[in-house]
């Protein structure tokens, strides 16, 4: 199956021009109380927009005061509350970009062993979270699908392109019989369209929209979240993610697309997060995958073919698209025991792994290529992981992050 070559020279694509770090008039805080966000008003604050604060602490945008620099504000907003968080409203881009393949070489499931008849024997599978830009539920392997999208959490002038979505949902859910069929076409998936171009020179999202999605997922019961997304880390956003933790979800997300020289990319280096990096048909790491000591696991993700905005498919290469196949094995454990705690499906899924690379645990691919053949059928003891796979702890979030705005 191949994609119309107009098409993909318009989805190859790459404007040369940087993205954006973060936004230059605004900051993020949380935990500040009434009395302080007096203080911060009286000294040129101004409150732009608040999540609910239901699940995670609320977090508040101010708008940095005329002539303050981001670092002195994130600075003034400390030394009013020391106890409250504050940090950089940074910017989360997409993993994903476009190869070419052809062939049946680029069918992807074969190398984790998935079956989807296997699959449906798990059991019904939880709820999953999304977390993309906007999706086409028209496209023919989405149409009739249980896929329910949520609105953007905040307004902006130039809505996200659909194409990065339809892609993960249709890898996720697409429609058996339609050309691009899905790991769990019976799934059910909220997702959320958390990105927006407003000028930019891509789909972006930010911290604010981020913990709005995330809020919204783990009220609607989501079991498993995918995030097929990147960016620095943010002390706002991590709490958010803990506090979605802290109430059951299994976080999965994309180990990034900077090179094996990059920083560790957000949320993936989180502690807890399963940071998923990209393999190609010969179980060579992703030459533009991220490396490092949060890598967890490896899955296919380079010429999947999934669905495409224009047309029915196209060939596609990122972390991004490895990150529903881990996703999808993740939903089969708790599809075979909705009891078990998310750390014990983690220890599992890092078990059930084919060794790529050095022995054992590596910073390139993890513990190594997820297989999903049996998996639902483990006992419901803890899964052993040999000593020649433990990972290293992970940097702590102060010694990763920069007062450099």
């Amino acid at each position: 199956m191949q994609s119309n070559n107009a098409n993909a020279s318009v989805e190859n694509a790459v404007d040369p021009r940087p993205k954006p770090r973060q936004s230059t008039s605004f900051i993020l805080a949380s935990g500040l109380s009434r009395d302080d966000l007096t203080k911060l008003t009286a000294q040129g604050f101004h409150v732009e927009t608040q999540t609910q604060g239901r699940v995670a602490p609320q977090v508040i945008r101010l708008r940095v005061p005329q002539g303050a620099s981001l670092t002195q504000a994130r600075q003034t907003i400390r030394m009013v509350d020391a106890r409250a968080s504050a940090d950089f409203d940074h910017y989360y881009y997409l993993d994903g970009g476009a190869e070419t393949c052809t062939g049946p070489e680029c069918k992807a499931t074969s190398l984790v062993s998935w079956s989807v008849s296997d699959a449906a024997r798990c059991g019904p599978t939880p709820l999953i979270g999304l977390i993309d830009t906007g999706i086409n539920l028209e496209h023919d392997a989405l149409r009739d699908q249980a896929i329910e999208v949520l609105p953007p959490p905040a307004k902006h002038s130039d809505a996200s392109l659909q194409d990065h979505g339809t892609a993960i949902a249709a890898l996720l859910a697409g429609r058996r019989g339609s050309q691009t069929p899905g790991l769990l076409p019976d799934a059910k998936i909220v997702a959320v369209d958390a990105f927006y171009r407003d000028g930019g020179t891509a789909d972006r999202t930010d911290v604010m929209s981020l913990v709005a999605a995330v809020e919204a997922l783990a009220e609607r019961g989501v079991q498993v979240m995918n995030l097929s997304l990147s960016g620095p880390p943010n002390e706002v956003l991590q709490k958010a993610i803990e506090a979605a933790q802290a109430k059951g979800i299994m976080v999965v997300a994309a180990a990034g697309n900077n090179g094996p020289g990059a920083e560790p990319s957000y949320p993936a280096a989180y502690p807890g997060v399963i940071a998923v990096t990209a393999v190609d048909q010969d179980l060579k790491v992703y030459k533009r995958a991220t490396q490092g000591g949060y890598i967890d696991v490896a899955a296919p993700g380079v010429n999947i073919w999934t669905a495409s905005l224009k047309g029915s498919g196209a060939l596609k290469t990122g972390t991004s698209y490895a990150v529903p196949f881990v996703s999808a094995a993740a939903s089969l454990l708790f599809a075979s025991n909705p009891t078990l705690d998310s750390k014990l499906v983690e220890s599992r899924l890092e078990a059930r792994t084919r060794d790529l690379g050095k022995p054992g645990w590596d910073p390139t691919y993890g513990f190594g290529l997820i297989q999903v053949a049996g998996l639902c059928a483990q006992p419901t003891g803890s899964a052993p992981v040999t000593a020649a796979n433990e990972q290293p702890v992970a940097l702590p979030f102060a010694a990763q992050t920069s007062d450099t705005p």
